[in-house]
């Protein structure tokens, strides 16, 4: 038998299959990938350490730019940590228009995810489907903000403005157009055979390795393990809803893919109740001017991002500015699976597993 030389592919980080700046050093035997080492850093800015210089409100715009797919929800969960750290309670109506901005982001999130599978696997058609209907979400965003993608919403007790009037015609009119949207992913993309050739059987991942290396989100949702912090430990008003968690069992490409779909309804069944149920009243609880809590106190505060577990851990030392702040993100754990799930396939695989991974970079270079 002749003996090769082992041969080492280098993707990205310029290459757009990576979705950002990742590079991806794969190693391969012949065709076959044997082994693969993730590198990061290349967007790097210090998120973490520009908290300890900035007060505890002026750090929200900083949060929206860690998912800035999903810009509503790390801004979110950094406003609940904060509040959690404060024991401050939200109004009724705050936390309301904060699970509809919320699930609007996962939406936009996901809806991305699917049209980014369908181009990294050269179905052109499928992304500008997914950016015609996101682009509604992101008018929405921007009557609410004043931002479309990185919209920094959500306040410290609660919401910076009430929904305009032209925000609710807006958002009845994309609930009521959203089964319709996902027919169309259906007859495009689900039904299309050289989308399911191309994921069915491709970056395996067991429900047992997934909970090793701490996986959460779809991709873990995808092997078998129904776990949602929405509904495994509810916070804000989650448990007020009635919502389905969508599971499948075979943890491969193909279940990342169809998981979003489905996950997309359910955050249209949320939405449409939030909608019907949303009271009257004020929209920002008062907090202190000068936000300073006490010295020595930690917390930590995780919720269900579009990507999976996002968490805070803030650490106060009596002055106006953390003096820890860490982020859970959950591309950066996701993303760590990589080379198992990859080991054995083939080059244009390990392209269709960091799509249906789903990171976004700015979480992993924080």
């Amino acid at each position: 038998m002749l003996q090769t030389e082992n041969l080492t592919v280098n993707i990205g980080p310029q290459h757009p299959s990576t979705h950002g700046g990742l590079h991806v050093e794969a190693i391969f035997n012949g065709e076959i990938i044997i082994d693969s080492k993730v590198h990061l850093g290349y967007v790097h800015r210090s998120v973490e350490k520009i908290a300890e210089t900035r007060t505890y409100p002026q750090f929200v715009p900083y949060a929206s730019r860690l998912d800035y797919l999903a810009s509503h929800l790390p801004t979110i969960a950094y406003c609940q940590t904060v509040e959690k750290m404060l024991g401050v309670e939200l109004t009724p109506r705050a936390e309301y228009i904060r699970v509809i901005m919320g699930e609007l982001s996962r939406i936009a999130s996901h809806m991305l995810a699917i049209g980014s599978i369908a181009i990294d696997l050269g179905a052109t058609t499928g992304l500008i489907y997914t950016f015609r209907d996101r682009e509604r979400i992101m008018d929405m965003f921007e009557m609410t903000s004043g931002q479309r993608l990185i919209a920094s919403y959500a306040r410290i007790g609660g919401i910076s403005e009430d929904l305009p009037p032209e925000f609710f015609p807006a958002i009845k009119s994309f609930i009521k157009d959203l089964p319709k949207m996902l027919q169309e992913y259906d007859d495009l993309l689900v039904g299309n055979e050289i989308m399911q050739a191309r994921l069915k059987g491709v970056g395996l991942l067991s429900a047992e390795d997934a909970i090793a290396y701490g996986i959460t989100g779809p991709n873990l949702r995808a092997t078998g393990v129904a776990y949602d912090i929405r509904k495994a430990e509810p916070y804000s008003i989650y448990d007020s809803f009635d919502f389905d968690i969508p599971i499948a069992f075979n943890g491969d490409s193909w279940d990342r893919f169809v998981l979003r779909v489905e996950e997309i309804r359910e955050s249209g069944r949320i939405i449409e109740q939030a909608l019907a149920g949303l009271p009257e009243g004020e929209i920002k609880t008062k907090v202190p001017r000068v936000i300073r809590p006490e010295a020595g106190k930690e917390v930590y505060h995780r919720i269900e991002s579009a990507k999976g577990e996002l968490g805070f851990y803030i650490v106060s030392d009596g002055s106006d500015k953390p003096y820890r702040l860490h982020v859970r993100a959950p591309s950066f754990v996701n993303l760590m699976v990589l080379p198992q799930i990859s080991k054995g396939e083939k080059l244009q695989d390990i392209i269709a597993n960091i799509a249906t991974l789903d990171p976004v970079l700015g979480e992993c270079d924080r």
